[in-house]
């Protein structure tokens, strides 16, 4: 599988994604790493539990629960278990941090009094059959030897370079997806790639039936109907999972695993279709143009109407993410421009906006401080 590099946010930091080749003994490693990973995290969701109930009872005298108290917890937990003991520290340390993480945004939903819908909840329950394995290290948890990746524990993991990564990375997350798929996601500082400039501008407008339409006929992006060439293999993998659906309380049988293996399968398939159709697109996109305009738009909506179904199949927010992603990898100037639609959601009576928005910063840009162009505004190249 190909690399995947996205950066978060302004950090200044690219996650590049590989398939690992594992062996029988690696995964049985990585299996029982996890067991003791997990283990640890519902003994946080315990902990964050009896606080609460504590908390609500004898509200004069409060209990935290955070990073520092569970480590202390971590440490007596591995002194007194050999079992435990017998696990690296690095990851079942990182699995704290995710779980710190995880309350904390919860508790921030809370006092943001943010609508139910919107809440991310509280950490929950890592059941065994599940959860699937997801590993955190840092680096002094793991090193590239000879094309290989040692983790801490002695296990070691053959991996499928598609690409090579720009720098060392500071960490790597080993994970097993839906599938039974391993991969390794590493951490390493971002590089600019500068393209040539071509003095070209484009302007890009998102829909549904053509799912970019830009002011170059070249570039525009027709709708792929992925999802629609493979619905009549999904719709066959749902009634395979109806019919040997358990009930409620009940294991689930061997056949409904598998059922189960094969639509994620070919949703997997259909997701990287997607991606791969967007990344695409956004790579001539980028390589032809020095400025790019792109309508801020945000398909939410669509949901609730009859484009929902084609919407979703046309991955507007994949292909627009793959974009601004490409776009900051190359340097390149970019903007948002937004048109405010009418009741019926017609663009023939929208204007323009008097304002843009950088695609890499979060706050708005005033139309003064914002430098005109044939699109209407854009942000210089920085």
């Amino acid at each position: 599988m190909t690399a995947d590099a996205t950066t978060n946010g302004e950090a200044g930091h690219v996650r590049y994604l590989y398939r690992l080749r594992v062996s029988a003994g690696a995964r049985a490693a990585l299996e029982a790493e996890w067991d003791r990973c997990r283990w640890i995290w519902n003994e946080c969701v315990a902990k964050s539990k009896a606080v609460y109930l504590h908390n609500k009872v004898r509200s004069e005298d409060k209990l935290t629960c955070g990073p520092a108290q569970l480590d202390k917890m971590l440490t007596e937990a591995r002194r007194v278990t050999s079992w435990l003991a017998q696990g690296a520290s690095v990851p079942q340390q990182q699995v704290i941090r995710d779980f710190a993480t995880s309350r904390a945004k919860a508790l921030g939903d809370i006092k943001a009094r943010l609508p139910m819908r919107q809440r991310a909840g509280m950490p929950r329950w890592k059941k065994k059959r599940e959860a699937d394995p997801s590993l955190n290290y840092t680096r002094r948890g793991f090193r590239l030897k000879e094309g290989r990746l040692h983790l801490a524990g002695g296990i070691v993991l053959t991996v499928v370079w598609s690409r090579r990564l720009p720098k060392p990375p500071s960490s790597v997350r080993v994970y097993r997806d839906s599938i039974g798929h391993w991969y390794a996601s590493f951490v390493t500082t971002a590089i600019t790639e500068h393209l040539p400039e071509t003095g070209l501008m484009i302007g890009i407008d998102w829909g549904v039936k053509e799912t970019a339409t830009t002011t170059s006929d070249d570039h525009d992006l027709p709708h792929a109907q992925h999802g629609k060439k493979a619905q009549a293999k999904l719709s066959r993998y749902d009634r395979m999972m109806a019919r040997r659906r358990p009930a409620k309380g009940q294991a689930a049988s061997k056949g409904y695993r598998e059922a189960k293996k094969l639509r994620a399968k070919a949703y997997a398939k259909v997701a990287g279709q997607r991606q791969d159709t967007g990344r695409k697109w956004a790579k001539s996109v980028v390589c032809d143009h020095d400025r790019i305009a792109v309508e801020d738009f945000r398909p939410k909506f669509l949901a609730k109407t009859t484009m929902a179904k084609k919407a979703a199949d046309a991955a507007i927010s994949a292909t627009k993410r793959a974009l601004i992603e490409m776009g900051r990898k190359h340097g390149l100037g970019m903007c948002a421009w937004c048109i405010p639609r009418t009741p019926r959601w017609s663009a023939r009576t929208a204007e323009r906006e008097p304002s843009t928005r950088c695609l890499f910063r979060s706050e708005r840009i005033p139309a003064r401080d914002a430098e005109p162009c044939a699109l209407g505004t854009r942000i210089p190249r920085s």
